[in-house]
């Protein structure tokens, strides 16, 4: 556990790092406030692909394929330096592409690895001290970042996120994880299509996961909406400056920290669907209360919309690992994690429109209606999905799967 956390701290910042500064960096060569935004998209737009990108978590074993894709994301990133130029920038589109897809993979294959390497009874916390070291890095590298950019360039920054890489690399080898080798890949033409077919199979055939990844789905496309509308809470609800929104996303980072402390007590208490649905009745709340001119209240929405989403996520992607059957699981976590996170991207542009349009003071209490009406329904959730969403201390029989 302590080398698998060191391994998602180190790589966390240096994602966070090079996240935050491409956009910058767009800018700065080119002017254009159109490319830098679509550096997001270049991040996003693997996740797409993921139950494709997923079945290879499938195919090989997971802690050896965590090392070389680390490996390979550390040789590729200092090729970077070479953009110096507004001509160079789409050298940088490319390698976030790849970014991206990377990140499809290693995300799979650490939840695949996850859900074989610790017992069941333990996920819960495991994904909740995962959440903690990775938001914790959020407040941390945005700072670190802009500062070697404004000094250095992005040159420095490609660089340490690629040694960052090279340490999460050497921390995954130092792990002693027991792994089965997978069974020899159907080589026949078609054989990955049917096999990621299957994976999206079993997520939407599951009467535990798939309202527990709707509900996850639902929180996601609410909160790109959300942070579409943070701009104008800052301008026009608190008469702030744009640069005050990093305020209010530090404190967001300081609610999602406590979430994942708080995340592993709670699900060896309550199932995952009820985790799922006071995360998402406390993030449309705050969601909502925003709409109010105060800064006292716009702080500590924001806390509480910090603390509330990564309950959902974490609930879901633990519900994934223990119900997906062990050969499948890097699949159904990459399929999951698509459909958790493309409406994210989809209502950042939505919302964009939205804003526009519709006054903030009317957008966000009608938000938070919508995602308290779909907390309520996660909460009621049928009896068949109840039967195998039991708190963690009640293991499943040995030698059955849960259903």
């Amino acid at each position: 556990m302590r080398w698998y956390l060191t391994g998602v701290v180190v790589s966390g910042f240096g994602t966070t790092a090079m996240w935050l500064v491409s956009g910058i960096w767009v800018k700065s060569l080119t002017g254009s406030d159109g490319l830098a935004a679509l550096t997001a998209f270049a991040l996003w737009a693997p996740a797409l692909l993921g139950p494709l990108l997923g079945t290879l978590a499938d195919r090989v074993r997971r802690r050896p394929l965590l090392i070389v894709l680390d490996l390979a994301a550390a040789a590729v990133l200092p090729a970077l330096l070479w953009v110096t130029s507004a001509d160079r920038v789409w050298l940088l589109f490319a390698v976030l592409v790849l970014y991206g897809a990377q990140g499809a993979v290693h995300d799979a294959a650490e939840q695949a690895l996850l859900a074989t390497g610790f017992a069941k009874e333990r996920l819960g916390s495991v994904n909740g001290w995962r959440m903690t070291a990775g938001e914790s890095m959020k407040l941390i590298a945005p700072l670190v970042a802009a500062g070697l950019f404004a000094r250095y360039g992005g040159g420095p920054v490609a660089l340490l996120d690629a040694a960052t890489f090279a340490l999460a690399a050497a921390a995954f080898a130092a792990m002693r994880v027991r792994e089965e080798r997978p069974a020899p890949a159907a080589r026949e033409r078609g054989a990955w299509r049917r096999e990621t077919a299957e994976g999206v199979r079993l997520l939407a055939a599951s009467p535990v996961l798939r309202p527990l990844v709707a509900a996850g789905a639902f929180t996601m496309l609410l909160a790109g909406v959300n942070g579409a509308a943070v701009y104008a809470v800052v301008d026009q609800g608190l008469g702030r400056p744009p640069a005050y929104a990093g305020v209010l996303y530090a404190v967001q980072g300081a609610g999602s920290v406590l979430a994942g402390l708080t995340t592993g007590p709670l699900l060896r208490r309550i199932p995952e669907r009820l985790l799922a649905a006071a995360g998402l009745a406390l993030f449309a709340a705050a969601a909502g209360v925003r709409a109010l001119p105060y800064e006292a209240t716009a702080l500590a929405a924001s806390a509480v919309i910090g603390l509330g989403m990564p309950w959902v996520l974490v609930a879901a992607m633990t519900a994934v690992q223990r119900e997906a059957p062990a050969e499948a699981v890097g699949r159904i976590a990459a399929t999951a994690n698509t459909a958790l996170f493309v409406p994210n991207a989809v209502a950042l542009a939505a919302g964009a429109a939205l804003v526009t349009t519709v006054d903030v003071t009317l957008l966000l209490p009608v938000l938070a209606v919508a995602g308290l009406a779909w907390a309520a329904v996660t909460a009621a959730a049928p009896a068949a999905a109840r039967a195998g969403n039991a708190p963690e201390e009640a293991p499943a029989e040995p030698g059955r799967t849960r259903s």
